[in-house]
């Protein structure tokens, strides 16, 4: 099996940090996904959880101290 396949078959983790607040725009000042991404996060696929963990980490980053 090449490396590709093997990390396209591995579990995606959530991001969550237990640090769980809601802003206004329903998105997670802990983690950065939204209420809906968090929601759907147990029926999404390995794709769709990348893609979620990805978006997510692009919100946090003007949240991050500089």
């Amino acid at each position: 099996m090449s490396s590709s396949s093997s990390k396209n078959s591995e579990v995606v983790d959530s991001p969550c940090r237990r640090q769980c607040c809601l802003d206004d725009d329903d998105r997670c000042l802990g983690c950065g996904r939204l209420l809906g991404e968090i929601l759907e996060w147990g029926s999404a696929d390995n794709p769709r959880r990348r893609e979620i963990c990805l978006a997510a980490q692009q919100r946090l980053r003007p949240l991050l101290p500089k």
